[in-house]
């Protein structure tokens, strides 16, 4: 199974905020023997955020979405969710306890008695309005819970809060919860090293000879045009199975030797 990540908000293609959720998942997907197969970054578009979710949900890849699925006029994500499954949007009981209680909790802390049919605690109860059949995702910062989709026939979702002292625990928490027995199913191992004052283009064959000779290892490169502190070079590398990278690495170096290419190993 891949994963794949979707970051919502207008905020962040805006450049109003940068994001944060990408390099942190990242991070708690390595801890885990894991690794994003994709990303992408949506604004508060209804229209081409339900487009997103429907081919997301048509496809096999477990899916973690951050973001929009508060209540105010700009979020968007648990409505077209439910439209990109053709399910209706459902008030789920235990969400709206979850809420209920935290406006209680709320109205104590300020020395008052919470009145759960004022309009703004109505409103409040929106967060738990989710597609027929999601079950709930424990928030442990407030309780207002996201929510998975895990049904027959579509791809695994879970929908989490933009806010990241929110989303990333509870991502932690679907990762440990359903998805431990993926934790460093395959072994994946990377080595690199710097090549000095060459072309990428004259390494082309190198690369392509490596991938051809070694199919489990994938061949990458960076190139960099120097600065004051490094001259111009190329962060070459291969990735993949432990068994076959070792060996490719070997040659890699072997026919950088042959070529009397200066670098060095990373």
């Amino acid at each position: 199974m891949a994963f794949g990540l979707i970051v919502i908000g207008d905020e962040i293609l805006s450049g109003r905020r940068q994001d944060k959720h990408f390099s942190t998942v990242v991070e708690l997907f390595g801890a885990r023997g894991l690794q994003l197969a994709w990303a992408e970054f949506v604004g508060d578009d209804p229209v081409r955020l339900t487009a997103l979710l429907r081919r997301s949900f048509a496809g096999e890849d477990i899916v973690f979405s951050c973001g929009g699925i508060g209540a105010t006029p700009d979020d968007h994500t648990r409505q077209c969710a439910a439209a990109a499954l053709g399910l209706p949007l459902v008030l789920h009981p235990e969400g709206r306890l979850n809420i209920e209680e935290r406006i209680r909790e709320t109205a104590r802390e300020a020395g008052m008695e919470a009145d759960l049919g004022a309009p703004e605690n109505l409103q409040r109860l929106k967060m738990a309005e989710f597609p027929q059949g999601a079950s709930l995702i424990p928030n442990p910062y407030n309780r207002i819970a996201g929510f998975s989709i895990k049904d027959p026939g579509v791809a695994d979702h879970h929908f989490v809060p933009g806010f990241p002292v929110m989303a990333w625990p509870m991502i932690e928490w679907v990762l440990d919860t359903h998805y431990a027995h993926l934790f460093h199913a395959s072994v994946h191992l990377e080595r690199a090293l710097i090549v000095y004052e060459q072309a990428e283009a004259s390494l082309t064959p190198l690369m392509e000879a490596i991938e051809r000779e070694y199919p489990g290892v994938r061949v990458f490169s960076l190139p960099s045009v120097g600065d004051a502190r490094t001259r111009r070079h190329i962060e070459l590398g291969v990735k993949g199975a432990p068994a076959q990278v070792e060996p490719a690495f070997l040659a890699m170096q072997a026919e950088l030797q042959r070529r009397g290419a200066e670098f060095r190993p990373l």
